[in-house]
C-alpha cells in the first residue's frame, strides 16, 4: 500500500467524538491512558516520560492518567482541571476524546468538552455506585443531546469483580436515566482501567460478562443518524472573491453545512432577504462535488447575483427554520466575574451571525442533583444551569437544539470584557 492511499484511507474514516465524565478519582484520565496504551497509540518517548514522572511521584505502577493531565497543577494535585483533547485511531475509526473534569466547580469545562461529542462515557466507581456527580454529569450529557451513553463501572478489581455489585449499580443508574429525554442508546460495561479489564481486551476476571469491550463498542456504535440530514441549513461564513485572472468572475459562499443535503440544481432561499435562486455548483479543494451534507465545509455558488454576506443563511424552502427575536433557551453560566439577571445585556453569537441581546426574563434555575426547578433565586452565578428568555436586536433563523445542535445553540459574550459568559441551547 502506498503512503498516498494509506493517508486517503485515514482521511475517509468515520470519526467518533466522545467525552468522559464522572466524579473525582473515578479514573477518567487513567481510562483514556489505558485506551491509548493498549490500542498501541502511544509513542515510545511519551511512554518513557510518563514512566519517569510516575517514578518521581512515587507511584507503584505506571500512572497512565499523566498522559492526559498535562497542566502542572493537574499533575501536582492528581486531578483534571481543563478539558484535554486526545486524538487516536484504530483500523476501523478515528477518535477525538475530550477528557473533562469531575469537580463541581468545573461544570462549565465539562459543558465545553461535551458540546460536540457523539457519545459520553460516564464512569462510576464500583465501590461507591451512583452518586450526586454521576447524576449531574448524566443530566449535562442529556442537556447537550448526547444520544449514546456508555456506563463504565470502573475499579471492578476493588469489589472482587462482583456481578451482583455491577447489576445493582446499573439498576440505580437506569432509575435516574428514566427521567432524562435524549439518551437513545445506553450500554453498560464493567471495567478496570488500572488493569485493562474490558477496556481494549476482554477480561478473564469477569467471565459472567458477555458483552463487548469498551474499544469494540466505540469502534462499532452507529452514529450516522445523529446529524440532521433533513432540514437544509448553510450559515454563510465568508464571501469568496479571488480577484485573479483565472477566477475573474468567481463568487462563492464559504461555510460549514449545519444540516440537510445540498446538490447542484437545488432551489434555495437566502435568509433574511428572502431572495431565491438555484445552486450552480458546490466547490471543494478537490474540485466540484455532486452533493454536500453536515458537517462538511464547502463553497456554494448560485446562478443569480444576490447580495449575501456573513451571517446570512442559505436554506431550502420546504422546511424553513424558525424566525424570531424572542428566544427561549437553557443556558450554562460560565463567568466567575459577572452574574446574569433580568435585563442583563450581551452580544449573542448564533452560527455565523452576531446580534445584541437582552435578558427579558429569567424563568428558573435547575438543581442538577435533584432536577428540581428553583424559582426563588434567579441570579445565575458560575456553573449555574437554567432557563431564560432573550430578546434580540435582529431576527435569528434557528431550530430547536433537539433538532439541530448547530442552529439550536449560541453563546453569550460580555460587551465590555469580550468574555464568553454562557452557552445556550434553544428550546
Amino acid at each position: 500500500m502506498t503512503e498516498e492511499t494509506d493517508t486517503k484511507g485515514y482521511l475517509d474514516m468515520d470519526l467518533l467524538r466522545f467525552t468522559t465524565a464522572g466524579s473525582v478519582d473515578d479514573g477518567k484520565s487513567t481510562l483514556i491512558g489505558r485506551l491509548l496504551y493498549d490500542s498501541k497509540n502511544l509513542f515510545e518517548d511519551q511512554l518513557e516520560a510518563v514512566e519517569e514522572s510516575s517514578r518521581q511521584r512515587g507511584d507503584e505502577n505506571v500512572n497512565l492518567a499523566l498522559l492526559t493531565d498535562g497542566l502542572k497543577a493537574e499533575r501536582e494535585q492528581g486531578i483534571t482541571i481543563d478539558v484535554a483533547y486526545r486524538y487516536f485511531a484504530t483500523p476501523k475509526r478515528k477518535f477525538i476524546i475530550a477528557d473533562t473534569p469531575g469537580h463541581i466547580q468545573y461544570t462549565r469545562n465539562m459543558v465545553t468538552g461535551a458540546s460536540t461529542a457523539n457519545l459520553a462515557i460516564i464512569l462510576v466507581d464500583a465501590r461507591h455506585g451512583v452518586i450526586e456527580q454521576t447524576c449531574r454529569h448524566s443530566f449535562i450529557a442529556d442537556l447537550l443531546r448526547i444520544r449514546h451513553v456508555v456506563v463504565a463501572v470502573n475499579k471492578m478489581d476493588l469489589v472482587d469483580h462482583s456481578e451482583e455489585v455491577f447489576n445493582d449499580i446499573i439498576s440505580q443508574f437506569k432509575e435516574f436515566a428514566s427521567r432524562l429525554d435524549n439518551i437513545v442508546d445506553m450500554t453498560c460495561i464493567p471495567i478496570s482501567a488500572l488493569n485493562g479489564d474490558n477496556v481494549v481486551d476482554p477480561s478473564e476476571n469477569m467471565p459472567w460478562y458477555e458483552g463487548s469491550t469498551l474499544l469494540y463498542h466505540l469502534e462499532t456504535v452507529y452514529i450516522g443518524s445523529d446529524q440532521n440530514h433533513v432540514e437544509a441549513r448553510f450559515p454563510v461564513q465568508w464571501v469568496i472573491r479571488p480577484h485573479s485572472e483565472k477566477y475573474h468572475d468567481f463568487r462563492g459562499y464559504g461555510g460549514r453545512v449545519a444540516g440537510g443535503v445540498f446538490k447542484p440544481g437545488d432551489d434555495i432561499v437566502v435568509q433574511p432577504s428572502g431572495f431565491t435562486s438555484k445552486i450552480k455548483s458546490i466547490e471543494s479543494m478537490d474540485g466540484p462535488l455532486e452533493e454536500v451534507y453536515a458537517p462538511l465545509s464547502t463553497t456554494i455558488t448560485l446562478e443569480d447575483e444576490i447580495d449575501i454576506s456573513r451571517g446570512d443563511m442559505i436554506i431550502k424552502a420546504n422546511n424553513p427554520p424558525h424566525k424570531g427575536q424572542e428566544i427561549e433557551a437553557m443556558i450554562c453560566w460560565f463567568s466567575e466575574v459577572k452574574n446574569l439577571s433580568s435585563r442583563s445585556k450581551f452580544v449573542l453569537r448564533h452560527t455565523t451571525k452576531e446580534v445584541k441581546a437582552v435578558v427579558k426574563e429569567v424563568r428558573y434555575k435547575i438543581n442538577i442533583n435533584t432536577l428540581h426547578k428553583l424559582e426563588d433565586d434567579l441570579e445565575f452565578k458560575l456553573n449555574d444551569i437554567g432557563r431564560i428568555c432573550l430578546r434580540t436586536s435582529g431576527p435569528l433563523f434557528y431550530d430547536s437544539y433537539k433538532k439541530n445542535r448547530v442552529t439550536g445553540s449560541f453563546i453569550l459574550i460580555d460587551e465590555q470584557s469580550n468574555e464568553t459568559v454562557a452557552a445556550g441551547m434553544i428550546l
